[in-house]
């Protein structure tokens, strides 16, 4: 009877053991995953910060023959960003940027602080595409004829070159008359952006 009795007390024990092993895996196994899905979060959530600079290739699109030299203004855009994580695939990026733009004759030089917004979105490590809106206001010149507003679609490329180095391309398409209306010209603003930026 003795000898049935420890044999069922060390049954006992050793099930015991043998569960609480069990548990303990189970839970190791729980916890690396959930680290897993906050550091996957945790990449795409968080908040980067980077600038950007690059050449500007701008012309000036008329309604009809323009009525003056309009060549195309080649000169340079500076910018600061924010990359603000939504997902694993979509982030929100404010800018806030200089950007010479306009034709190449100087009345028709448009010299702009503006604001694109873009939902970004991730198709690979390496690559990603935004579009969004942007507002421009017109510095330097006052009363010369042109709205100090400007309203434009972006559409845009990067490619990230290495954790903190990428290169990138944006198409701005103005939907905004430049002239005012008084002058009874109509144009709208076109540009090209080529550039490279560095995030922290």
């Amino acid at each position: 009877m003795k000898k049935l009795l420890l044999l069922t007390v060390l049954l006992g024990f050793s099930f015991y053991g043998f569960s609480q092993d069990k548990d303990e895996l189970k839970a190791s196994e729980k916890a690396k995953d959930t680290a897993k899905v906050l550091e996957k979060w945790s990449a795409s959530s968080g908040i980067k910060y980077g600038v950007r600079a690059g050449y500007t290739i701008s012309h000036l699109d008329f309604e009809g023959t323009p009525t003056m030299d309009n060549k195309h203004r080649n000169s340079m855009y500076i910018g600061f960003l924010a990359n603000i994580g939504l997902s694993r695939t979509l982030s929100l990026v404010p800018e806030i940027q200089f950007s010479a733009e306009g034709a190449n004759a100087e009345p028709l030089n448009l010299d702009y602080i503006q604001m694109p917004v873009l939902f970004r979105f991730r198709f690979s490590e390496k690559f990603h595409a935004g579009l969004g809106p942007q507002i421009g206001l017109k510095v330097y010149k006052t009363d010369d004829g042109m709205k100090n507003l400007a309203y434009s679609a972006v559409i845009g490329a990067d490619y990230k070159i290495n954790y903190a180095i990428f290169v990138d391309v944006r198409y701005n398409y103005g939907i905004r008359n430049v002239f005012d209306e008084i002058s009874g010209i109509v144009a709208k603003n076109r540009n090209i952006q080529l550039g490279v930026g560095y995030k922290f």
